[in-house]
């Protein structure tokens, strides 16, 4: 139940903004909303952990449970854990019920408590820190250090909620997960789910794009710029031969019975190559015949392929592979021409930066987004002789100065 509905009577009416947390009490039971961002700033800009800690502090004796709703973006670190410890140390039970989203810095506060509720149709968001520094290459190892410390911190906390490794969630934090309330309750984060079945779905109107990876990279939406279209140089973006290749990866895939989506074309040939050696062994008695094993039976989830097509499925994987590394090759040279053709960098670079992109793709893009534009002309500067002398002669042929016709 949600004591802070607009329709309650005006004698329990709240302040407007709903981001200060006014206690509800009754029954020795108090209720609080975390309904905005982890801010230290506060005021406009959040909820800060001043501010959250003061309304604990103000509950009256004999309280013996806090409620805690949550419906929040996250925010802040060290805020959010100034909340949860003061949580922790209040003498009552706590209870953390999610009723919309408990995203980032409101995760961890909520695997904190006591006991963590879902809401039917709620959602939990984990991921990794994320913080911002400037300077040298030491002050930029020593923020890396930091954040990999806040991360295995707040891993803990994951891990003394659902009793899995400290290891197991630092693994799952960097895939930016979200989770619904039944797999936040199968990963051992959530306690229970509470809510009718039939109840509409919880979303919170955050704008939480700058947490995203796409592509499966670390940097921040924010920070990459777009690739070049289909109409810039090198033709980078080829529908078609991707969807082919896509398609006859997913073919290889389910020919070997194989689950994980996530492997390279080295080692899904590697499985392939592995399977072809296990049918294919000689007879020793006669070494030089063509011999077909008998397969008796198959491992469960296992596809016989015969020996002719395995071949082909082979040659067209490595057609496959080979096509990715060209389209690849040729995205490359459209970002780079792209950028020389916009004056970020010079023609010289042109190999430097290809080679970075075949290194770190994403840090290069958006390396090349931040230089400015027309810092390198390319616009044809001045004029070369040869179009005066050009205009020069044509006067003259006009005015019939050295004419070589003769006149009858």
């Amino acid at each position: 139940m949600n004591p802070f509905k607009p329709n309650r009577p005006p004698s329990a009416a709240l302040t407007a903004r709903a981001e200060i947390p006014t206690p509800v009490v009754a029954n020795g039971v108090a209720t609080l909303r975390l309904y905005d961002v982890i801010d230290a700033w506060g005021g406009d800009w959040g909820v800060s952990a001043g501010e959250f800690n003061a309304a604990i502090d103000a509950l009256p004796d004999g309280i013996t449970e806090i409620r805690l709703l949550i419906n929040s973006p996250g925010g802040e670190v060290w805020d959010g854990l100034a909340i949860l410890n003061a949580l922790r140390a209040h003498p009552a039970r706590t209870i953390a019920i999610v009723e919309g989203i408990a995203a980032s810095a409101a995760s961890f506060v909520a695997a904190g408590c006591d006991e963590m509720v879902m809401s039917r149709n709620s959602e939990v968001y984990i991921h990794n820190a994320i913080g911002y520094a400037s300077g040298d290459a030491e002050v930029m190892r020593a923020a890396a250090e930091d954040l990999e410390r806040l991360d295995r911190n707040i891993a803990s906390i994951y891990a003394e909620k659902s009793g899995k490794s400290i290891e197991y969630w630092l693994a799952e934090m960097p895939k930016d997960r979200f989770m619904t309330a039944d797999e936040a309750l199968e990963s051992g984060l959530a306690d229970r789910i509470e809510g009718a079945d039939s109840a509409p779905v919880a979303r919170a109107h955050f704008d939480m794009s700058m947490f995203a990876r796409p592509r499966g990279d670390r940097s921040p939406r924010a920070a990459l710029s777009e690739l070049p279209s289909s109409t810039e140089p090198g033709d980078p973006n080829r529908k078609d031969d991707l969807v082919a290749y896509e398609d006859l990866t997913a073919g290889l895939r389910e020919r070997l019975g194989v689950t994980e989506t996530t492997l390279t074309d080295e080692q899904l040939l590697a499985a392939l190559d592995e399977s072809l050696a296990e049918r294919a062994e000689p007879d020793p008695a006669n070494p030089a015949a063509e011999t077909t094993p008998v397969v008796t039976s198959a491992p469960e989830g296992s596809v016989i392929v015969e020996a002719g097509a395995f071949a082909e499925l082979q040659r067209q994987a490595g057609l496959g592979a080979t096509a990715h590394a060209n389209m690849q090759a040729q995205r490359h040279e459209g970002i780079v021409q792209n950028a020389i053709e916009e004056g970020r960098i010079a023609p010289a670079s042109r190999a430097h930066f290809l080679a970075q992109l075949g290194r770190d793709e994403a840090g290069t893009v958006a390396a090349l987004a931040t230089f400015p534009k027309g810092t390198i002309p390319v616009a044809e500067i001045g004029h070369s002789e040869s179009e005066a002398v050009t205009d020069n002669q044509r006067l003259a042929a006009k005015a019939g100065w050295g004419t070589t016709k003769k006149e009858a």
